[in-house]
């Protein structure tokens, strides 16, 4: 089953259909999926049941632990965020999207933190890397306070409506997030 993380501010839980209404709401957000490599515009119906109805099973597969963004309390959903694991070499890769209207309050950072943890302590993993848009470099901001290094540029990787876009591309390893939790 996935897990369900808890930090000061928010909890990372598995997502519901009932979540489907705010995802189409908050990754229909054109700003919000210019900067994405995986969000459609307009963000099309059915989208969102279809996408969290495949959670369970990738899980279950061991290729992908998705979770929602809530805030605490009131379990008001804000993002996204996930690990797209490779077992056979235990590695991952960590994607994430947050809704606008929570920018640049460090939310992001604090659920990469508690779920690249996981991945370390509770799904084994070895390596777990990120790649953002050079125009996006708030994303790059959150993978540097993760600790995660710089590791090189991939030019013209991704065509995102009909644009060409350059890569980012960050890592940790268990050894440096161990190194930087004592």
């Amino acid at each position: 089953m996935l897990p369900t993380l808890e930090t000061a501010r928010l909890i990372l839980r598995p997502f519901t259909l009932a979540d489907a209404p705010t995802v189409k709401l908050l990754a229909g957000d054109h700003d919000l999926a210019s900067t994405t490599m995986n969000l459609p515009h307009p963000y099309p119906e059915g989208a969102a049941e279809t996408w969290i109805a495949t959670h369970t099973e990738k899980f279950e597969q061991g290729t992908l632990a998705a979770l929602a963004i809530t805030l605490r309390p009131a379990d008001e959903l804000i993002g996204a965020i996930s690990l797209g694991i490779n077992q056979a070499h235990r590695r991952a890769e960590l994607g994430y999207w947050l809704g606008k209207p929570w920018w640049n309050q460090g939310y992001m950072t604090e659920a990469a933190r508690a779920l690249i943890g996981c991945g370390f302590e509770t799904f084994n993993l070895n390596r777990i890397s990120a790649q953002h848009f050079v125009r996006n470099p708030a994303s790059g901001r959150v993978m540097q306070k993760l600790g995660m290094t710089y590791e090189g540029c991939l030019r013209q990787a991704m065509l995102k409506w009909d644009r060409f876009e350059d890569l980012m591309c960050y890592a940790i390893l268990r050894e440096d997030w161990n190194a930087a939790q004592h």
